[in-house]
């Protein structure tokens, strides 16, 4: 079942930005949806984002998660 007329927030977060290129493993943690039943199709999107909110960069992938 696939309702795409709704989103929800599955979360956020933040990490500060202090000169880096990189961020190491482990410094954003996400566990994913789990849907109450059959299978959903999920857009997640990460953005970065400077002080003032703009966004320096994004990405995105589409990927199926199935009820446990």
């Amino acid at each position: 079942m696939t309702d795409s007329s709704s989103a929800y927030n599955h979360g956020s977060g933040t990490v500060a930005y202090k000169g880096q290129t990189l961020l190491p493993y482990g410094t954003f943690r996400y566990n994913g949806p789990c849907p109450d039943r059959g299978t959903h199709f999920y857009n997640i999107t990460v953005k970065a984002l400077d002080a003032s909110g703009s966004v320096l960069a994004s990405g995105s992938a589409s990927r199926p998660f199935s009820a446990k």
